[in-house]
């Protein structure tokens, strides 16, 4: 069997996020964005205090991927900007990790060692197939 791997995008959050620099932080992703199922990793590791400009610009990557049955994760978020997401409401929204690579390799861990209940019969078919 051949799984084709999507590329995981990771993009560096500013540190200050002003409507000028969400602006070109948006058109800049936006070549990554308007594929399909994108996958993108939010790099926190700048950003001292989220404040509402940047929760805006996280929801708005949410969003723009979301439009496409992609998904955003953040990585390397510190703990007070951590907090700032739980207080705001937004921190289930997103999966947020302490490393942009540990973000990163979760979209390439398929299903978490668990096999869904809908491929159990074809795969229990295929296996009987090679044995006879």
């Amino acid at each position: 069997m051949i799984i084709k791997m999507r590329a995981v995008t990771v993009h560096e959050v500013p540190e200050k996020v002003t409507a000028a620099t969400e602006r070109k932080f948006l058109r800049d992703l936006q070549q990554y964005v308007e594929t399909e199922r994108p996958r993108l990793v939010l790099d926190c590791s700048k950003v001292r205090q989220m404040d509402n400009n940047t929760i805006h610009l996280l929801l708005c990557c949410l969003e723009e991927a979301m439009k496409r049955n992609g998904d955003v994760k953040l990585g390397a978020v510190r703990p007070e900007a951590k907090a700032t997401l739980q207080f705001a409401g937004v921190s289930r929204l997103f999966e947020v990790y302490n490393t942009v690579g540990e973000a990163t390799q979760s979209f390439r861990q398929r299903f978490g060692g668990i096999v869904p209940p809908l491929l159990e019969p074809l795969e229990q078919e295929r296996e009987a197939e090679n044995v006879a």
